[in-house]
């Protein structure tokens, strides 16, 4: 009990036990079975999973079990106990316990002291997306948060969990130590984990997926592919391999002995979800050829990088994890921003982008932060905290409001990389920079970091106090000087923007209808009274559709007027709107022919080795 319970206090070593099936073996034989669940889907075509969840040896009366209300690594309250029914528990000899919900994610359950009890519920799992639960006739997969309730005060309890596969299914995927190799006459499969925390950080694959392994880093990979597809197996092993070779060569080694992909091929694919040693990703199941391969490989790279950068390099909130209540962090922008930064530039190192072409990468990025007019108005460091309340809750007006930590996050990171190349003339980057927080943070001290703790060691590491750069452009809104930060690494910056005559509206065109979707604050047609929503029938006396009006648009000067006849809530007005000069900004670049630069961005670019 006492080594399981120091898991828990020293994350560092928790960690590594999650990787390690022998240790895990080991301890789980020493120290008995203390939480233990099972999952069964009796009938998938319900979309029901069905979960017991047995406790050992609880000398209370009234035990609290709760669900979590998110997933780490989505910040969104998703509020996972709504697709529970009737949760109902028993004793040790069937009878039943009284249980009464106490809060929206919490019940209180009666017992004899000492005795041990079952808790039983069902989780209705219909949404296939990385952060939560799906149950059909064709697979399962579980997103741990979203299925696995736990026992207030006892996350640390190490355990088992069985899972009982429908009759068709014949597969599961997941990096959860297994407890031993065999399949029970009755087709179940046991694994173990240390601690609440390993359980729910491992999702699981449950049907009838491709399987398949590749060696990379000295690190054995797991894949499971669920959904048809242009993928081939052979070429994913390889190019899989060579993204996990570029993430490692960033921190020097790698933490893992084992690490498992779960991929869905879907027709709408979300993107990725980390873990410590696995990571959900969910892609379009024609993705991989063309372009589109390169996409899927950048998102490979992004979730596996967040291997190091947020699941071992984190803020102190970032684990152990709250599962009742929002992880409030203003260090999004270094979690999702730097890991944005990299997974672009992985891709180059590994060959899979030209120069040139992974420069245009970078800077499509860095214009569409400095071209949204949200830039203008919310701090990184604001859009990383605010991420539960507005990043995964959009409106028409986002874009007027708020930027987005990962974009304007891998701006920054661009931006530091070449201030520690230039001071380091060409020996150090922010490779160096990630390896020396990696180390003192995560191996050596063992756990999380302030914001405060992450300034100064940028500052220690630069040698230069940077309160006024936080003060622009973490907890402020200026545009970074790009031709000057950029110039010493080589490249030619240089501002393009220009004034062009403009009403500041978005449109949308559905069941022949046109209506505006965005506005633009500031902008002519807000200064005229059109709202988003309003369906425009007509400009200047003719009928529109979307392709005309977009014509009328382009063809006006500034200080021009445009009538729009509007429908509004079924009743019509006139709309008056001028049309103003607008300027976005943009910034082009060209490799400069400077000798004395040309080194710093080979070595930026890795065209040189390190």
């Amino acid at each position: 009990m006492k080594q399981i319970l120091s898991l828990k206090e020293n994350y560092k070593f928790m960690l590594k036990y999650w990787t390690s099936i022998l240790v895990a073996s080991i301890t789980f034989l020493g120290f008995g079975q203390e939480v233990n669940y099972k999952l069964k889907m009796e009938r998938p075509q319900n979309h029901y999973f069905q979960v017991e969840m047995t406790v050992n040896d609880v000398d209370q009366e009234e035990v609290i079990v709760k669900m979590p209300v998110w997933s780490p690594g989505s910040y969104l309250v998703r509020e996972f106990s709504k697709n529970l029914d009737l949760v109902k528990a028993v004793d040790e000899k069937g009878k039943s316990l009284e249980v009464k919900k106490i809060s929206k994610n919490a019940w209180k359950i009666t017992k004899a002291k000492g005795a041990d009890f079952t808790v039983k519920y069902e989780v209705y799992a219909f949404e296939l997306t990385v952060r939560t639960s799906f149950l059909d006739l064709t697979h399962g997969f579980v997103s741990g948060p979203s299925v696995f309730m736990y026992v207030d005060g006892l996350k640390s309890k190490s355990g088992n969990l069985e899972v009982f596969p429908y009759k068709t299914f014949s597969k599961i995927t997941t990096a959860l130590p297994r407890a031993g190799e065999s399949v029970a006459r009755d087709g179940s499969q046991s694994f173990i984990y240390a601690d609440y925390d390993q359980l729910v950080d491992c999702p699981l694959e449950i049907g009838n997926q491709i399987e398949f392994d590749f060696d990379a880093a000295g690190v054995k990979h797991h894949v499971g592919i669920y959904g048809s597809g242009n993928f081939s197996v052979k070429d994913l092993q390889k190019d899989m391999a060579r993204i996990v070779e570029a993430a490692t060569d960033v921190f020097g080694q790698n933490p893992n002995k084992d690490y498992t992909f779960i991929i869905h091929n879907v027709t709408n694919g979300q993107g990725g979800l980390e873990h410590v040693n696995s990571t959900t990703l969910s892609v379009n199941r024609f993705t991989f050829s063309g372009n589109e391969y390169r996409n899927f490989l950048s998102l490979v790279a992004h979730e596996y990088f967040h291997l190091w950068n947020v699941k071992r390099i984190r803020p102190v909130e970032l684990g152990p994890f709250d599962y009742d209540n929002e992880n409030y962090t203003s260090l999004l922008w270094v979690m999702e921003g730097f890991t944005s930064y990299y997974d672009e530039l992985l891709l180059l190192r590994a060959g899979y982008y030209t120069k040139d072409e992974y420069l245009k990468k970078l800077f499509s990025s860095l214009n569409y932060v400095e071209g949204s007019p949200g830039a203008r108005v919310q701090p990184v460091a604001h859009a990383s905290f605010d991420a539960w309340i507005k990043a995964y809750r959009p409106n028409e007006n986002s874009r007027n409001t708020t930027i987005s930590y990962y974009s304007k996050g891998a701006v920054i990171a661009a931006i530091l990389d070449s201030k520690i190349i230039t001071k380091y003339k060409g020996k150090k980057s922010l490779d160096d920079f990630m390896q020396h927080i990696y180390k003192t943070y995560f191996v050596e001290k063992d756990r999380g970091f302030s914001e405060d703790e992450f300034k100064q060691e940028l500052e220690d590491f630069l040698k230069e106090d940077l309160t006024e750069f936080y003060a622009k452009y973490i907890n402020g809104t200026e545009m970074p000087d790009y031709k000057t930060i950029f110039a010493a690494i080589g490249l030619t910056v240089e501002y393009i923007g220009q004034p062009v005559p403009s009403v500041g509206i978005s449109l949308r065109e559905s069941g022949g209808k046109v209506t505006v979707s965005r506005i633009r604050r500031g902008s002519s047609a807000e200064d005229g009274g059109l709202s988003v929503n309003d369906e425009i029938i007509g400009c200047n006396g003719l009928r529109v559709n979307k392709k005309s009006l977009e014509k009328f648009f382009a063809s006006v000067n500034v200080g021009s007027e445009l009538d729009l006849l509007v429908a509004r809530d079924q009743e019509l007005y006139s709309v008056t709107i001028g049309v103003s000069p607008y300027e976005q900004p943009k910034f082009s670049y060209e490799l400069s022919n400077e000798k004395k630069t040309q080194k710093l961005n080979d070595f930026w670019l890795r065209t040189l080795a390190k």
